[in-house]
């Protein structure tokens, strides 16, 4: 497991360096007024790369660059064309031939990474695959939370001893019957900073229950403290679906709301009579079956 961990750890590190030289390539066209970055999501990617490597190699013309664009590109030729239309002179270019060998060199690391993780999973891997299953945890993602917490949630209690050592949950800051601060324990930071990536990715899935816990706290608390609340539901399905081995299952969006009628008519009119007004509800009459039209 320590193994494993190392090895997520210092993917963690590479994809941070590798994001780092990507920015610089960025700032170094922006110096010669190429703005690649606005027409294309990727400048490493297919068509960027080509563009890049043309650049480097001496090509100014935007004409002649714009054509090295993938069909895929959505950008117009003429959108394309301004956002080449720059000024790279030779110490720009070797501005841009430095970081780009670094971050080839990073990907083939990476790579190594991944292969060496994938031998390294073995007797992991039926976790990793469980919990893959909650709504946005992926598959690098389940390998991290594994690494990090492990399979055995024996040594847990409780679901709250695990969010407390992972630190989701708010410091016991209090004097003199007064909650002095809020804020998160430093508990576990590699593990904590995949959680709230799977949380962000999680809202977005509409008509689920942490798509709906999150704007129901939102509402309330803001969005920060939303995502906390979510990234520690999914570590709480981690923990008891690891500890029962049981595959995740969505609780739906409106879990949340009250169960029956009554208690949800209830709650809406504690809220109107806290804005000053008082009101009495009948229900509606229900149409007889036997009439027919």
């Amino acid at each position: 497991m320590a193994e494993l961990r190392g090895l997520l750890r210092t993917r963690k590190q590479l994809v941070r360096e590798r994001a780092s030289h990507i920015q610089r390539l960025q700032k170094t066209l922006e110096d010669a007024n190429i703005k690649l970055d606005s027409v294309i999501s990727e400048i490493t990617g297919k068509s960027g790369r080509a563009m890049l490597e043309a650049l480097i190699a001496g090509e100014t013309d935007p004409v002649r660059l714009a054509t090295l664009a993938d069909y895929r590109v959505k950008a117009a030729p003429a959108t394309l064309i301004e956002a080449l239309r720059g000024r790279v002179t030779p110490n720009p270019r070797l501005l841009l031939r430095l970081p780009l060998g670094q971050i080839d060199a990073l990907r083939g690391a990476i790579a190594e990474i991944d292969a060496e993780v994938d031998k390294t999973l073995g007797p992991f891997r039926d976790a990793v695959t469980l919990l893959s299953t909650i709504d946005g945890v992926k598959a690098l993602a389940s390998e991290v939370i594994v690494s990090e917490i492990g399979i055995d949630m024996g040594r847990f209690p409780t679901d709250a001893h695990l969010l407390s050592w992972a630190g989701m949950c708010p410091r016991n800051d209090e004097s003199a019957g007064k909650r002095r601060s809020n804020r998160l324990r430093k508990g576990a930071p590699w593990l904590k900073a995949v959680l709230v990536q799977c949380a962000w990715a999680a809202v977005r899935k509409k008509a689920r229950y942490l798509s709906a816990q999150f704007h129901r706290l939102k509402a309330r608390r803001g969005a920060k403290k939303a995502i906390l609340a979510v990234a520690a539901s999914i570590l709480t399905a981690a923990y008891h679906m690891l500890k029962t081995g049981t595959p995740y299952r969505d609780l739906g969006p409106h879990h949340l709301e009250p169960a029956s009628k009554a208690a949800r008519a209830n709650k809406l009119l504690k809220r109107l009579a806290a804005l000053g007004y008082t009101i009495d509800i009948k229900p509606l009459a229900q149409p007889d079956p036997a009439v027919s039209f």
